[in-house]
C-alpha cells in the first residue's frame, strides 16, 4: 500500500528532498548551497546551476531510505510564497524534477510554496495549534512576515499576511552584520556562538517598528556604528539577537490589540535560533510555539508532510 510523500524544495540556499509517512518523517536530506567566505550570498543563476548539480543525489538517497513503490504523492515547492506574482527561478528545478518523479511514478503533484511549507515543519510536535486559527511569524533570509493562519482543508492553509519588514528581513540582518563580524555565509550559527561569548549585554539597537511592519535597515547600521566606536563582535551579536526579540515583541503585541490574542508559531531560519527563542519567551507573554530546530531551517520536511496530508492523512 502507498503511504508515503515525496517532497522537494530549492530554495535560495539549500537543496531539500524529504518523504514523510504516517510515522513522520522517512527520509530529510539536504546540501546547504556554498557561498564563498566573505560574499553575502548567491545570484539566482547560480542557486540554479547548484541545485541541478546537488539534486539527483539526494532523490538517489530518498529512494535508497523509502521503495518509489511506497509514494503516493510528490510535493514541491513551486513558489516562495502563495501568491500569483510570486517567483524565483530557483524553485523552476526542484520543479522540473518533481513533475518528471509523479509522472514516472503515476502518482499525483502537488504544487505548493516555501512558506506553507515552512509552517507545516514547524506543526511537527504542535499540531494541535492547528485546530483553530493561530499567528505564524516567518523569520529568514526572504521573509520577517507575520501571518494570519487557519487549516482550510487537509494540507491547505488560508495565509492572510498581517505585516513584514519594509526592508531588511531578519535573516538578511543576521547575515550581514555576520559577514561584517567574520562570520561566514549564511552567518547564524556562528553569529549565535559569537553572542553568548558576550560578557556586556547592555547594546540596546533600536527597534523601528510601527503598526503590524518594521524597519531592520537601520538596525544593521547601527550594528556597523557599534562596532565602529568600540563595541567588540561578540556585544554586537548579542545586539542584533536583542534587537529582533524586542522588534517581534511589540510587532506581536500589535497584533493582539488589532486582531486579538492567540498562540503564535515562530518558523523560518532564524527562528532556529535558541538564543532567540529564550529572548523571546523573556519578553513576549504570548504562548510562543516553535518547530524543532532541525526543521527551521530551509527544508523539504514540511512539504512533504502537505503532500501526505492531502493525498493520504486526508
Amino acid at each position: 500500500m502507498k503511504g508515503a510523500a515525496l517532497g522537494i524544495d530549492t530554495s535560495c540556499y539549500t537543496t531539500s528532498v524529504a518523504c514523510f509517512g504516517g510515522s513522520g518523517v522517512l527520509y530529510d536530506g539536504r546540501i546547504v548551497l556554498p557561498v564563498r567566505q566573505g560574499e553575502r550570498g548567491l545570484r539566482q543563476s547560480e542557486g540554479v546551476f547548484l541545485h541541478t548539480r546537488q539534486l539527483p543525489p539526494l532523490v538517489e538517497e530518498a529512494f535508497a531510505a523509502v521503495s518509489p513503490s511506497s509514494i503516493a504523492a510528490v510535493a514541491c515547492s513551486r513558489a516562495p510564497v502563495d501568491r500569483a506574482d510570486s517567483y524565483m527561478p530557483v524553485f523552476l528545478t526542484g520543479l522540473g524534477v518533481a513533475r518528471a518523479l509523479a509522472a514516472s511514478l503515476g502518482v499525483p503533484l502537488h504544487l505548493l510554496d516555501h512558506q506553507s511549507g515552512h509552517i507545516r515543519a514547524a506543526l511537527i510536535g504542535n499540531e494541535k495549534l492547528a485546530e483553530a486559527p493561530f499567528y505564524a511569524v516567518h523569520l529568514s533570509g526572504g521573509t520577517t512576515d507575520l501571518l494570519s493562519v487557519e487549516r482550510k482543508a487537509p494540507g491547505a492553509f488560508a495565509i492572510e499576511p498581517l505585516g513584514r519588514s519594509e526592508d531588511l528581513h531578519g535573516g538578511q540582518l543576521v547575515d550581514r552584520v555576520g559577514v561584517c563580524l567574520g562570520c561566514g555565509f549564511p552567518a547564524g550559527k556562528e553569529m549565535e556562538a559569537l553572542a553568548r561569548q558576550a560578557t556586556k549585554r547592555d547594546l540596546r539597537i533600536p527597534a523601528s517598528v510601527r503598526d503590524l511592519s518594521c524597519s531592520l535597515s537601520g538596525a544593521e547600521t547601527a550594528a556597523r556604528r557599534a562596532l565602529s566606536q568600540g563595541q567588540t563582535a561578540a556585544e554586537v551579536a548579542y545586539g542584533v539577537y536583542d534587537l529582533l526579540a524586542r522588534t517581534l515583541t511589540r510587532l506581536l503585541t500589535n497584533a493582539v490589540r488589532q486582531h486579538g490574542e492567540r498562540p503564535v508559531l515562530l518558523c523560518g531560519g532564524v527562528a532556529s535560533s535558541l538564543l532567540l527563542r529564550e529572548l523571546l519567551h523573556e519578553r513576549c507573554e504570548l504562548p510562543l510555539f516553535f518547530g524543532e530546530s532541525r526543521f527551521s531551517s530551509d527544508n523539504a520536511v514540511g512539504v512533504a508532510a502537505l503532500g501526505y496530508d492531502r493525498e493520504v492523512a486526508g
